[in-house]
């Protein structure tokens, strides 16, 4: 039945990989099973047979499916079904989206679809990198105009060893998780969250990862020599040469007189009289399609700003390649907001904020892997008056879910534990202007955000991004792109890290790839950039961490217990723990491991919180001290919870250090008062009020 069944296999890292191809969707133009371990994943690529019109972009879609029956889960929706895209998923469609599209002719503008449907799971083989590979085989074997192939692999760093496509266990002692996609010839994009590992070592993972993709390569080109069809013939729509040439005769000295200005709002508004110039000559000989002239005036901005770096060194607002827009930061804006920053950098300009909770308010997860929640969130938006621009927001879209995945990864090595910080922590970046790398931005808005919340953070971390131009054999790179570099050139390659090491890249790339020497001056120039962001504009404006949390946030200390005591804290029903809660005016969340964590508006409800749960789970001791609550009143005494299930007698001797002649003349139902224990017998426990009174005393004369 199926005549053009084929079965391909190699070995990446040690594990067979499999390609079957001619038996599963069919009607597609092309489609792969891809398997990697007990990984599957479907790789499929669509085609409309006619281009868009009307539009000026390339519409790519390519889409990572987690299906959840592929790790046997159901989902954990009402409506127990797959839903929207996870953000996991979504920033999986981000990283093979970035090398496959700048290998399309420029001017498509046929539809394209690529998904990548996850059918099973194998934790030592990444569904992501099998995606990534299938994606591009289904691509290079069907008639889809593309210039491909590529192949990608993760590497990892593990017991400082570079390991390619680490296992499940390996991840769990990993200081590097780095994806490198290449081409036969060049490295096309990277993308990488690290503990803080320096450039040298970095550098050596992204060689090592290139080089095993080439040997992909070969392989997938193999199976296109055998099965892959002859492409489609594409004619391009690109500016007629003449056309170009006429405008560029026209308009060339006006356009660089608009462009010569580091202020997006002028040099938009000087072009506009141009546009409208440009096209009173040209319509009417182009009345069919006068968005070509458009095109024709893009193309001429681009012409103006490349040959102003190739040949003259000079950027558009004047400063030298390697100079950095001016800067500023601030904190501490919004006073009750738990901290804040303001990161400025040119015209781009990043309002970060930090939240603190309980840890219950933990994001959970329903995804792939065994992550289930997430108590560091970082989010990002960026609305239209940002960019000058006047429309409705409508929520995140991808770029925004990627852009606060990137701050997020670029924060967390230095991220407290929660042992050393028990809360839940998110950051919000709101972009209020934009002008090139609001990513880097909210890195650097974040760091001041969490130091001004006390948030005691391993080392300060910064990020910049550095621009390439490339003809020929000629590139150049610069560092601190703006808007019209990063429009105009060919490179978008975000770095982030402390003083120690890189944290975070991110690369977006517009042409076939990148030489091992762009790769290495642009890790340099982007360290020497990060470290004058840190000492020169950020510790200045806040050095260390707050030392004290702002009265704003939620208290919180936490404590270990056994885990066999779990249940007395709880009670019966919650019973006790309730109690506890409504008591001192608290929250109490207990882990499974036996870690409790107590939050409240003031210390001395959480500490009392504290107190009490010590007491449940500790057995008394003669000369010990508690804060309990008088429950009755007695001729003799006054009875004292010092812990819920447990009370002892305070005698009426034993009530003040003076003679008392009614109990309810020192005491009342409700009053919480210190007492030591003085006495555990068969009968009891006995307290007295009189001696902790006298040690209190005592206490704060040794002060």
């Amino acid at each position: 039945m199926f005549e053009n069944y084929r079965v391909f296999e190699t070995e990446i890292a040690g594990r067979k990989f499999r390609v079957e191809s001619g038996k599963l969707a069919l009607l597609a133009n092309a489609a792969v099973m891809c398997s990697y371990g007990d990984t599957r994943v479907l790789c499929t690529v669509t085609m409309s047979p006619k281009p868009r019109e009307g539009i000026d972009y390339f519409p790519l879609s390519v889409d990572f499916e987690e299906k959840l029956y592929s790790v046997g889960k159901i989902p954990g929706s009402f409506l127990r079904r797959e839903g929207r895209a996870s953000e996991k998923a979504t920033l999986a469609s981000r990283v093979v989206d970035r090398p496959l599209r700048p290998l399309f002719p420029k001017d498509m503008r046929n539809d394209v679809a690529v998904v990548m449907t996850v059918m099973s799971v194998d934790p030592d083989c990444s569904p992501e990198i099998t995606g990534l590979i299938g994606s591009s085989i289904a691509i290079a074997i069907s008639d889809v105009p593309w210039d491909g192939p590529v192949a990608g692999v993760s590497v990892g760093l593990v017991d400082g060893e570079i390991v390619i496509n680490p296992t499940h266990e390996q991840n769990e002692h990993n200081d590097l998780q780095l994806t490198v996609v290449s081409s036969d010839k060049k490295v096309v994009m990277i993308e990488a969250g690290a503990n803080e590992v320096d450039n040298e070592t970095m550098f050596n993972a992204i060689v090592a990862g290139d080089k095993v993709n080439k040997e992909i390569v070969s392989f997938i080109n193999s199976i296109v020599a055998e099965i892959g069809k002859e492409k489609i013939p594409f004619e391009s729509k690109d500016v007629p040469h003449d056309l170009f040439e006429a405008v560029k005769e026209m308009a060339v000295e006006k356009v660089r007189a608009a462009m010569d200005t580091d202020d997006k709002l002028i040099r938009d508004a000087a072009l506009l009289p141009i546009y409208d110039e440009v096209h009173a000559a040209f319509d009417e000989q182009y009345e069919d399609n006068t968005s070509i002239i458009d095109d024709a005036l893009y193309k001429l901005q681009k012409y103006v700003v490349r040959r102003w770096l190739l040949d003259d060194g000079k950027r558009v607002d004047g400063r030298g390649i390697n100079d950095i827009r001016p800067l500023a930061s601030e904190v501490g804006l919004l006073p009750r907001a738990h901290g804040s920053g303001l990161f400025t950098r040119g015209q781009t300009q990043v309002l970060t904020t930090c939240t603190l909770a309980m840890l219950d308010m933990a994001q959970l997860l329903d995804g792939l892997d065994d992550q289930t929640e997430k108590r560091y969130m970082h989010h990002y938006n960026m609305p239209s008056y940002s960019v000058g621009e006047t429309r409705p927001s409508r929520g995140p879209g991808r770029r925004e879910i990627g852009h606060g995945a990137l701050a997020e990864r670029s924060l967390l090595p230095v991220i407290p534990s929660k042992e050393e910080f028990p809360y839940a922590i998110r950051l919000v970046s709101e972009v209020l202007s934009s002008n090139g790398s609001t990513s880097q931005g909210s890195v650097c808005g974040s760091t001041l955000a969490l130091m001004d919340a006390g948030v005691p953070i391993k080392a300060p971390v910064a990020g910049i991004s550095c621009g390439l131009i490339t003809e020929d054999d000629r590139w150049m790179t610069m560092v601190d792109i703006q808007g019209v570099e990063d429009f105009f050139g060919d490179m978008d390659f975000k770095v982030a890290g402390t003083k120690k090491g890189i944290t975070s890249i991110q690369m977006d790339l517009k042409i076939d790839g990148l030489t091992y020497d762009i790769i290495r001056e642009a890790l340099e120039k982007c360290e020497k950039a990060r470290f004058y962001i840190l000492d020169e504009v950020m510790l200045k404006a806040i050095p260390e961490p707050r030392k004290e949390l702002s009265p704003y946030a939620p208290k919180l200390e936490g404590m270990v217990i056994d885990v066999d005591k779990i249940a007395e804290v709880i009670g019966k029903g919650g019973s006790v723990i309730k109690k506890i809660c409504a008591e001192c005016e608290v929250e109490i969340d207990v882990e499974e491991d036996g870690h409790v964590y107590v939050s409240g508006k003031n210390s001395e409800g959480v500490r009392r919180a504290l107190s009490i749960i010590q007491t449940i789970v500790t057995d008394p001791e003669i000369g010990s001290m508690f804060y309990g609550k008088v429950t009755k009143i007695l001729p003799i005494g006054a009875k004292v919870e010092i812990a819920p299930g447990k009370e002892g007698l305070v005698h009426i001797s034993k009530l003040d250090e003076q003679r008392v002649g009614k109990v309810e003349d020192v005491v009342s139902v409700g009053d919480i008062i210190p007492v030591k224990v003085i006495k555990i017998s068969e009968k009891g426990i006995d307290l007295s009020r009189k001696d902790a009174i006298a040690a209190i005393k005592a206490a704060k004369k040794e002060d």
